[in-house]
């Protein structure tokens, strides 16, 4: 039988003991109506997942035994970020969550001037925090027990200029000169893949993203949606130069 797998934003180690976070505690004693000697599995995103079993089960606080390590080693070979555009609500959610699926290493949210979602600093910090939830959330169904990291929201300009140098830029276009089955990638290198809200790159987006040494990559003929493109771009690397053969 799998057993729940539940995110622990804290180090853990094999013998301790500590209470869940509530939402997970509700999760597991009031939806799966697990209690005292239930087993579970925990993680805190370092690679590896922990036996656990609840030895307490109260209205205000579950706790959990932390048993024996075990290494996790399903991270995709490619070192695959993600800067996408902000999308509207359930949108982003969705990219966040099924780019988590595929292997996405980490995620770069931007505004570029087209971005049709605005969001001033006490929202913007909400939604992080969301979307964060949402990556660990898609980690734990997915087996995953490295929880990529979600930067907060910032202008095209300024997610360009925190870039690591080197490794593989790519920005999505049917127009581009890169055609994916031509496309040479080194696996020791990052790739940076970026994608545009809702309104598209606008010439000036597009001539930042040139400028920072962003390639224009031809997945197909036809124009998708800003919950499609990366989605799709990245399956189709992971087929390609990642751990889907």
């Amino acid at each position: 039988m799998r057993l729940t797998r539940v995110h622990v934003d804290a180090p853990l180690a094999p013998g301790g003991e500590l209470a869940l976070p509530e939402s997970a505690a509700a999760h597991l004693t009031r939806v799966l109506r697990l209690g005292v000697g239930d087993a579970c599995v925990l993680f805190d995103g370092r690679g590896h997942d922990y036996d656990a079993r609840i030895v307490a089960a109260g209205k205000r606080e579950v706790r959990v035994a932390v048993g024996a390590a075990r290494a996790v080693a399903n991270e995709s070979p490619l070192r695959l970020a993600l800067l996408q555009g902000v999308a509207r609500g359930e949108k982003m959610d969705l990219i966040l969550q099924k780019a988590t699926e595929l292997g996405a290493a980490e995620f770069r949210p931007l505004w570029s001037q087209r971005s049709e979602v605005r969001l001033d600093e006490a929202r913007a910090q909400k939604r992080l925090a969301h979307w964060r939830s949402v990556v660990a959330s898609a980690c734990e169904q997915s087996g995953r027990a490295r929880v990529p990291e979600v930067f907060a929201p910032v202008p095209l300009a300024a997610a360009l200029d925190a870039l690591p140098a080197g490794g593989l830029r790519l920005v999505l276009d049917p127009g581009g000169e890169l055609a994916f089955s031509t496309l040479q990638a080194d696996l020791a290198a990052p790739i940076h893949l970026a994608i545009g809200p809702e309104g598209g790159w606008s010439p000036l987006d597009r001539e930042q993203l040139r400028a920072a040494g962003f390639a224009g990559l031809r997945l197909g003929p036809r124009i998708l949606r800003t919950e499609t493109a990366g989605l799709a771009a990245i399956a189709a690397l992971q087929a390609r130069f990642g751990d889907f053969g």
